[in-house]
């Protein structure tokens, strides 16, 4: 796995391209002006993306009809030195659909102890957990 950074401007704004060509903007979004997401921001989204593939993988395998996918990921940082590194982040999945509850719990659950590498990279330093809400209604453990 290989991404390139390149600079666009005169500034903190970058693209980072993957080897198929795919690019996201990073900026420093403590700039007026910003455009791009933080780096910080990135690895939230990674999080979210990596979790989601997951639930919605596996929720596909059990046939469960999912007609609505959102999630919401927050992380609180704590300075360490001169950095910010995250000491824990919360993903809250909400699903829409004919889906059962429990195997929604399930999948998340699976996701974030088993599957998911971006959370499992973070696991040794950053505390991760996960709520499910399918219909509006959250689901317990």
């Amino acid at each position: 796995m290989k991404i390139t950074l390149n600079r666009i401007n005169d500034d903190f704004l970058f693209e980072c391209t993957n080897a198929q060509g795919n690019s996201i903007m990073l900026d420093n979004t403590s700039q007026p002006g910003a455009t791009g997401v933080s780096p910080m921001e990135s690895v939230l989204m990674a999080v979210a993306g990596c979790s989601g593939i997951d639930v919605v993988s596996i929720l596909k395998k059990q046939r469960q009809e999912i007609t609505g996918f959102k999630a919401e990921v927050e992380g609180e940082r704590i300075p360490v030195e001169d950095a910010r590194p995250f000491k824990s982040i919360t993903v809250k999945f909400m699903l829409e659909g004919n889906i059962d509850p429990k195997k929604a719990y399930k999948a998340a659950q699976l996701s974030f102890e088993k599957y998911c590498s971006v959370s499992k990279t973070l696991e040794p330093n950053v505390e991760i957990r996960y709520e499910v809400e399918v219909n509006g209604e959250r689901v317990e453990a």
